[in-house]
């Protein structure tokens, strides 16, 4: 058997390696058209910012070190222009020398990727100061520039996380970093009281963000960016990071089915509509192991399981893919912002509006030794059932833990109801008593069980604003926070003695602060007659 990968990042070297371990008889030729082949493509900004400093150690193998190791045939700096599926044959074309040839397959593995995907700028085809990260070849050119020409402002176009992880390693340099989005937030698509947590750490640390604007027209060989509101930013340096598409042409041109965003449709063997072929890795849908919805899975971390599981699939075993849960780290200065599942913005555009939200700061770990940084969680669960839809954290420590713990949570298809029963390792400089996942459940049951009513504060009416009570139950040390201004100040642990100064008949609302003091002061209040609603913000 003939085995044909394209595409050499992250799902074919996983694919090919794992298929050459149980299968020391099948031919495996992988073909890339860039210059390198399985390398830590997440690792790039921080090859940029000088944190890594050889670019040989974010190479995981080499075309040589796949012949002599796993007997895989490696082809760099070639193309494949077509695919015959009639006669199961590819044109691949040398780019060094031009010269063209077909092989031979019978499987066909498309790992082919996505790449940058532009906006429609004009005057975008003459920057000269500037292109995109996608690659180790985008990667050795930004860095040659930054040595030669030594800018001293950057320009960073969009602000997903992506974007921000090489704005901050350009501003470790020392260069005065300016980020522009077309989106009233950054860090797209975490939700905005999240976001605000890591606008809030990219201003502190220097970066300027031009928000909810647009780039109309770049000159002067992209030095100067004329932005949509008639200002113009001058820049010596500009990175695009403005999204990705998938490279699905290829396919298309051979009749594979592609979905309505142009990725490869696969069923549950990881399959196309055609005989013997099949995809892997950022240029597939594949369906949420969450909701069923389809859904593209673009993470390196899935394209490498996907990979693995294929070989096995192609070497006999009856598995199937399960789906995409979707998770996410990021490192922005001294915050780590992570996620898992979907978040609202995706819900939302995905239609889904039977759903639950609840957002704690607890300590990631003991108040009381040394360090403790409050982390905020955020979890979305189903309003009926309970089944975890996502979750969202960010924070200096301790994030990636409870976002990896949640997305286990959903590989076993806990609820919110199980959360407070897992067992998780406690001692004072990494947890508390009850963790914040604990903790998360406990709140979550409460949201359900409607021991609990919280609202959003943009969803409180012009008419409760003018009629309702909001109190506010900080203590008198305590500075007033959220935008909806309080009634009266009466602090938590003065409320059972002043009771008779919150009224029953009209609405009461409690302000929004951080932390399980709201909460208990609800059920104070509901434990003598009184219902009270609790803003989130």
């Amino acid at each position: 058997m003939k085995v044909i990968v394209i595409g050499g990042v992250a799902g074919g070297p996983s694919f090919a390696t794992r298929l050459r371990r149980l299968n020391e008889q099948t031919e495996i030729l992988l073909i890339e058209r860039g210059d390198y082949i399985s390398y830590a493509s997440c690792a790039l900004p921080y090859y940029l910012g000088d944190v890594i400093t050889d670019m040989d150690s974010l190479i995981e193998r080499t075309p040589e070190i796949l012949k002599q190791k796993n007997n895989i045939d490696v082809l760099v700096r070639h193309e494949v222009t077509k695919i015959t599926p009639a006669s199961k044959t590819v044109t691949v074309k040398n780019l060094t020398s031009g010269v063209t040839f077909q092989e031979s397959y019978d499987v066909l593995v498309l790992a082919i990727g996505s790449r940058a995907s532009l906006p429609p700028i004009k005057g975008i085809e003459t920057v000269a100061n500037g292109c995109v990260l996608r690659n180790v070849t985008d990667a050795l050119t930004i860095k040659s520039f930054i040595e030669q020409q030594q800018p001293q402002t950057a320009t960073v176009v969009g602000a997903g996380p992506a974007g921000l992880e090489i704005a901050e390693n350009l501003c470790q340099r020392g260069i005065t970093v300016t980020v522009i989005d077309q989106l009233p937030q950054v860090a797209f698509p975490y939700d905005p009281e999240l976001a605000e947590l890591i606008a809030t750490q990219l201003t502190q640390k220097g970066i300027k963000l031009i928000l909810q604007q647009t780039i109309a027209e770049i000159s002067a060989g992209g030095k100067t960016l004329h932005l949509a509101d008639g200002t113009k930013l001058a820049t010596d340096m500009l990175i695009f990071a403005t999204g990705v598409q998938p490279n699905s042409e290829l396919a298309a041109a051979a009749g594979i089915d592609l979905a309505a965003d142009q990725h490869i449709v696969v069923d549950e063997r990881l399959a196309t509509n055609l005989p013997d072929i099949y995809a892997i890795g950022d240029v597939i849908e594949t369906t949420s192991y969450i909701t069923g919805l389809s859904t593209p899975s673009m993470l390196s971390s899935a394209a490498n399981r996907q990979g693995h599981l294929l070989a096995d699939i192609i070497n006999g075993a009856d598995w199937t893919y399960r789906g995409f849960i979707g998770t996410g780290i990021a490192k922005i200065f001294d915050l780590t912002a992570s996620f898992v599942g979907y978040t609202e913005h995706m819900l939302k555009a995905a239609g889904i509006t039977d759903y639950k939200t609840i957002l704690i700061t607890p300590f990631d770990h003991a108040h009381f030794y040394p360090g403790a940084k409050r982390l905020n969680l955020k979890l979305i669960f189903a309003a009926k059932t309970g089944k975890i839809l996502g979750a969202q954290a960010v924070g200096e420590r301790g994030v990636a833990q409870r976002i990896g713990e949640l997305s286990t949570a959903i590989t076993g298809k806990l609820s919110v109801y199980d959360l407070p029963d897992l067992e998780l390792p406690y001692s004072p400089p990494y947890s508390t008593t009850r963790d914040p996942i604990n903790t998360a459940g406990y709140v979550a049951i409460n949201q359900l069980e409607r021991k609990a009513l919280t609202i959003k504060a943009a969803a409180i009416t012009a008419t409760e604003l003018a009629t309702a009570f909001f109190l506010d139950i900080r203590e008198a040390d305590k500075p007033s926070v959220g935008t909806i201004s309080a009634t009266k100040n009466i602090p938590l642990s003065q409320l059972r003695d002043r009771l008779d100064e919150i009224p029953t008949d009209r609405p009461v609302y409690i302000t929004f602060r951080k932390g399980l003091n709201p909460y208990n002061a609800a059920r104070i209040l509901a434990g003598n007659g009184i219902k009270a609603i609790l803003i989130e913000e």
